[in-house]
């Protein structure tokens, strides 16, 4: 009897082994399909790492999007104090932090891909990403709405590590309770802290520096990736490691947090050294095949790619003497091309990116870092060429650039092509400044493009005040940009009174210009018309708030607050309040 028990007990136990060892197995092989479960505790395990296992409570630091079911409600400003921290975030982030951190860190997003994107097959045996994330003073919530963005819409064995750079960040949010969240939350995301400021350029240095997966991917430090985001960069850097694969990037409204989808089109540059999104001819877009194919371009926008770790060590990384920020997207795609590489958008790759009105920080020292790190790119690898860039920045021809010995020798020792024959092979419908057209070549940056389709009118109608009864009217003529918005008595035969509402969410008056808003930091924010951009933003205006048969209240996402006329008088200024029930910001669309 002691014999057969002890015969049980292991033939038990050799059992259980197989089951979890077959168990371990599963799990590991496996492929998840769709975003991971954003309600669960469990901790991210890489590949290339080993976890230390931790008990972890998400729910209570991950928000729940259920709480806030309108997006276009999460910047609703409801008191001063919110005033305050909205204001707060556009001066030191350039968006609109009041929305952002009411989201969740991890979100839903629309997919905006192809339709044959998602029916696309890729290598089983595709090499493993270090995705790079560098940041400064970065607000809490984008960082890491970035980060879980990469964690939900990663097939896992494809993700070697996940490095989060800080390039000396002197915000107190970003220094030790960072660092506890993590190391309670994602504990195999690696946080590097530079010693001193680097710089944009520097600090992706460092980043791969220490990264080991067989391919970088670098994002920046506001983005959210889509779904099926890393195969197609993957494969195109397996298919020839000189590749360097970039995805669409489509916008994340700075205003309103919304993810809007980008038009197909790539990157090329004026003489001014700045970025700019070129058209695609559509002669090379006939068929929906052409829509998901690699597409050649001349130029990266910058911080968003993939590169095999090794061809971008032999390649020269980036230029260590490029200061801060600028310049680096240029330098690298002309480097890449001129030295036998190519740049190619793979459109079934789509990433989020928050475009900020502005660059909330300046270089140390107030030099300017986009001049200088430009100097160095003209000077390194555009040969005679540079003399156009000098037409147009005249200023800039004897400021310093530091000493670009190592990058010449670099050039020399990859046995680069020279400038000309990257504008005659890669980018041939680059035009070239003269003195007689030299002012219609722009000096700055040029925003990104998005081809926008004439909107649907909705219905027409005069825009009257609940109130008063008296009709919404420009103050000056309807066709001057900047005219701020009155009260007027209604009149039938007054085309000028009529307003068109536009789909998805705009209101254009007397078919001219559309009802925007001038953002006050101090003070009142009053209505204006001005030209009728289509890009959400200050220009949405959402119908909200019904209370039984009387108006609606007509809410201002990018802003947070409500049309209102807080007298029922003609010649009343229209102005932006915060939102609640009084009848002042009552409104109606009477046909």
């Amino acid at each position: 009897m002691k014999l057969h028990r002890m015969y049980f007990c292991y033939g038990s136990l050799l059992t259980s082994t197989v089951w979890i060892f077959l168990l371990i197995l599963y799990w590991n092989i496996q492929e998840p399909a769709s975003p991971r479960d954003l309600n669960s505790n469990s901790v991210l395990k890489l590949p290339g790492i080993k976890a230390k296992k931790r008990t972890v409570h998400r729910q209570s630091l991950v928000k729940n999007d259920s709480v806030f079911p309108d997006l276009e409600l999460l910047g609703l400003v409801n008191n001063p104090e919110e005033q305050k921290q909205r204001d707060e975030g556009y001066s030191r982030y350039g968006f609109n932090l009041l929305i952002s951190d009411r989201l969740s860190y991890r979100r839903n997003i629309p997919d905006v891909r192809h339709k044959l994107c998602q029916s696309k097959s890729y290598p089983t045996d595709l090499p493993r990403a270090s995705v790079i994330v560098c940041f400064y003073n970065e607000a809490v919530s984008v960082l890491l709405r970035t980060v879980y963005s990469v964690i939900d819409r990663t097939p896992l064995h494809l993700l070697h590590e996940i490095i989060l750079v800080d390039d000396f960040s002197d915000y107190e949010n970003l220094g030790s309770s960072l660092t506890e969240y993590l190391s309670a939350n994602l504990p195999d995301v690696r946080l590097i802290r530079a010693k001193e400021r680097q710089g944009l350029i520097r600090a992706r240095i460092l980043g791969a520096d220490n990264a080991v997966g067989e391919v970088l991917v670098f994002l920046d430090s506001h983005c959210e990736v889509n779904r099926g985001w890393l195969e197609p960069l993957l494969s195109h850097v397996k298919a020839d490691r000189r590749n360097v694969a970039i995805p669409i990037i489509d916008i994340i409204n700075q205003d309103t947090f919304r993810y809007e989808s980008s038009p197909l089109v790539k990157g090329g540059f004026n003489w001014g050294l700045f970025y700019r999104w070129d058209a695609i001819p559509e002669t090379l877009l006939k068929n929906n095949e052409d829509f998901v194919r690699p597409v050649k371009t001349p130029t990266m926008a910058g911080g968003l790619f993939a590169i095999d770790r090794l061809y971008f060590i032999k390649m020269g990384k980036y230029d260590p003497g490029l200061e801060i920020w600028g310049g680096e997207n240029l330098e690298i795609s002309f480097r890449i091309w001129q030295c036998g590489g190519q740049l190619h958008i793979l459109p079934c790759s789509r990433v989020g990116h928050v475009f900020r009105k502005r660059r909330p920080y300046g270089s140390p020292g107030g030099v300017d870092s986009i001049v200088q790190n430009s100097l160095r790119v003209v000077h390194a690898w555009m040969d005679e060429y540079k003399e156009y860039y000098f037409m147009i920045r005249p200023d800039a021809r004897n400021m310093s650039y530091g000493d670009i010995t190592e990058r010449i020798a670099l050039r020399r020792r990859l046995n680069c092509k020279s400038f000309k024959w990257y504008l005659e092979n890669v980018y041939p419908e680059q035009n070239l400044p003269s003195k007689d057209n030299l002012a219609a070549f722009p000096k700055g940056f040029i925003a990104h493009a998005k081809k926008f389709k004439s909107p649907r009118t909705v219905r027409t109608g005069r825009l009257v005040h609940w109130n008063s009864r008296l009709c919404v009217v420009a103050d000056g003529k309807v066709y001057e940009k900047q005219s701020l918005l009155k009260l007027s008595p209604c009149s039938e035969a007054n085309v000028d009174q009529v307003w068109h509402e536009l789909e998805p969410s705009y209101l254009q008056l007397a078919g001219m210009l559309c009802l925007d808003f001038e953002d006050a930091r101090e003070g009142r924010s009053y209505p204006r018309l001005r030209k009728c951009h289509y890009s959400g933003g200050s220009q949405e205006w959402k119908w909200t708030h019904k209370t039984s048969e009387r108006g609606y209240t007509l809410l201002n996402p990018a802003s947070g607050k409500c049309l209102s006329a807080n007298h029922s008088k003609a010649g009343t200024y229209l102005s932006l309040e915060f939102c609640n029930q009084n009848s002042n910001l009552l409104f109606e669309m009477i046909s």
